[in-house]
């Protein structure tokens, strides 16, 4: 499966801004948007007018880069977005929002959504009863997504629980801390989302 290989610090330098894609070290005096405030690359500091495209193709960037999609299935999931009833944009961002690996990061059982993907993937966490190590698996209303057992004896995953004991969840789920137990109680409304994204920004570059 393709996936992003370089430095994850990159990503936010070249958006302007911290994606919190590394946990706590986003949040340290290591932090490279905080260090290098600038754009990587040779021409990195130079000043250039940008686009209406462009603003809108970093938009799109940014919001892959936070959720962790590569480029094809976030066409993919704008094209889903685009066929259900509502708006597009928040469509798009609630689909994003129900993938697996983003709900056990919002859990707090995850630093990051890079720390939460490679748990899933490892099969630490089981949705319903059944092991699921699919990331980008989308749950619905009602799901129970739970660390497994065994997993449970792993002193990072004891960490990463005693987190999510003093986490405040988002409105849409809900905690229980001692069997380490999360639940979707409702597909989250848009100023549940907190993620400095304009998604319509998105639509509009892909309705060009």
């Amino acid at each position: 499966m393709a996936r992003y290989m370089e430095a994850q610090c990159r990503l936010c330098r070249r958006e302007g801004m911290k994606l919190y894609l590394k946990g706590d070290r986003c949040y340290s005096g290591k932090c490279a948007v905080d260090r290098k405030g600038y754009a990587p690359g040779m021409h990195r500091q130079s000043r250039k007018k940008v686009s209406e495209y462009g603003t809108q193709l970093r938009e799109k960037q940014k919001t892959r880069r936070i959720y962790g999609v590569l480029e094809k299935q976030f066409r993919n999931y704008f094209e889903k977005a685009e066929r259900q009833r509502g708006i597009t944009g928040e469509n798009l961002l609630r689909l994003l929002e129900r993938r697996l690996d983003n709900v056990v990061y919002r859990l707090g059982l995850g630093s990051s959504r890079v720390e939460a993907r490679q748990l899933v993937r490892h099969g630490h966490f089981t949705v319903n009863g059944r092991k699921v190590n699919i990331p980008s698996y989308l749950t619905r209303v009602g799901d129970i997504i739970e660390v497994r057992e065994k997993s449970k004896e792993s002193p990072r995953i004891k960490e990463l629980m005693e987190r999510a004991a003093e986490k405040t969840q988002p409105p849409w789920l809900e905690y229980d801390p001692e069997p380490a137990r999360g639940r979707v109680i409702a597909l989250p409304a848009r100023d549940q989302i907190d993620v400095p994204v304009q998604e319509h920004l998105i639509v509009e570059l892909y309705s060009r």
